[in-house]
């Protein structure tokens, strides 16, 4: 077995599109995404593939953040990390809302999009200024428990480092325990949660739990 890992480039939109649905889903049949863009998965994945790649506004779902896994030559996963003074989820939200405006999203149907989200709002840990965001993690199925993801994790939190960053956030869904193993094994501890009756009701976990770790 031989892993490499690279920075993404444009090519790579669909592979980050399937890495930012699968991470969002967690441990969960749904996840962000499945409730932002109900149906089946080829067109939702096309839209975000869209986000993947726009310009504008820096965007922390953009492909410049990620970083790609490839075992024995092949893509197997990828995550991101960012500074979230230049990434502010401002700038990710009038994106997506200009990409779904392009493929002839009415205002209305937008509107509503923001409505369903309305309980990921709640649970969405808050990211101080000088941390930086480790973010949407996600192995294909043949490529985990392999020891990956913590190789994955390894290299952006140097990416971090190599911005400046002493600080790092990453978050998890509630009852993902595998996720909290691997980021507790790369150093992060728990700092605070966010619980919420709705987000439960609508993603199937209680809530969002924040860690920390120094760089």
């Amino acid at each position: 077995m031989s892993l490499s890992i690279r920075a993404a480039t444009a090519d790579d939109a669909d592979l980050i599109a399937w890495v930012e649905v699968e991470a969002a889903r967690s441990h969960r049949p749904l996840g962000f995404w499945d409730v932002a863009l109900p149906g089946p998965d080829r067109p939702r994945l096309d839209l975000i593939a869209q986000v993947v790649v726009s310009s504008g506004e820096p965007c922390f779902a953009h492909f410049d953040g990620f970083l790609v896994g490839e075992l024995d030559g092949v893509p197997v996963g990828a995550l991101s990390g960012y500074d979230p003074t230049r990434k502010p989820l401002a700038h990710f939200l009038a994106v997506l809302d200009a990409v779904l405006e392009r493929n002839a999203w009415s205002e209305a149907h937008r509107a509503l999009l923001w409505q369903r989200l309305s309980p990921m709002a709640r649970c969405t840990s808050d990211s101080p200024d000088d941390r930086w965001v480790v973010e949407f993690v996600a192995l294909r199925p043949e490529a985990r428990g392999k020891g990956i993801a913590a190789r994955l994790v390894e290299a952006i939190l140097q990416r971090g480092r190599d911005a400046g960053f002493s600080k790092a956030q990453i978050s998890y869904l509630i009852g993902n325990t595998p996720a909290r193993l691997t980021y507790q094994r790369a150093g992060f501890v728990d700092v605070d949660e966010k619980r919420d009756p709705e987000f439960e009701a609508t993603f199937g976990s209680p809530g969002v739990v924040r860690m920390w770790m120094d760089l």
